[in-house]
């Protein structure tokens, strides 16, 4: 999976140790789903000022919010064919925002760096057709978060309370 990372905000510091993560985590969910190494993601890290504007603009919700995912459906669009290139896929964007997942990190007791890369695993999940409208469907994301999160070692059973 190609995944990029991009930093828009200035709250808080993204370690080589969170990208390490975020890249571990999201490839665990890619092969739970076959993706092929030519799937992209693009991961943007803002402060909640921008998830704010995004979450009004976007889902008509005026406050901030701790992650959105924007899926891109290449299909659709008009793009020129790139013949003999690379078969690339553009999944689509997820936005987290670093100030909300640091209270939300606070009140639910563990770190910055496994709540940032819950909300990437659950956007990631999103964006792979995932949701969590009934409590079935919650149920099955749920899980499929976990179960993502165990194989880097951050599901709640490997958090020390």
């Amino acid at each position: 999976m190609i995944i990029t990372l991009e930093n828009d905000q200035d709250k808080l510091q993204i370690s080589e140790e969170l990208e390490r993560l975020l890249t571990a985590g999201l490839n665990v969910v890619a092969g739970m789903h076959g993706l092929s190494e030519q799937t992209e993601v693009d991961i943007t890290i803002v402060d909640d000022e921008e998830i704010h504007m995004l979450n009004r603009d976007y889902r008509n919700v005026d406050r901030p919010t701790d992650v959105l995912s924007f899926a891109l459906d290449e299909e659709s669009a008009e793009e020129p064919e790139l013949l003999g290139g690379p078969e690339e896929h553009l999944l689509g964007d997820i936005i987290i925002s670093a100030e909300t997942a640091f209270r939300q990190a606070e009140e639910f007791g563990h770190g910055l760096e496994r709540e940032i890369v819950y909300l990437a695993v659950h956007g990631l999940l999103h964006l792979l057709g995932y949701d969590h409208m009934t409590d079935e469907d919650k149920t099955v994301m749920r899980a499929k978060e976990e179960e993502a999160l165990r194989e880097i070692r951050l599901s709640e059973e490997f958090l020390v309370h």
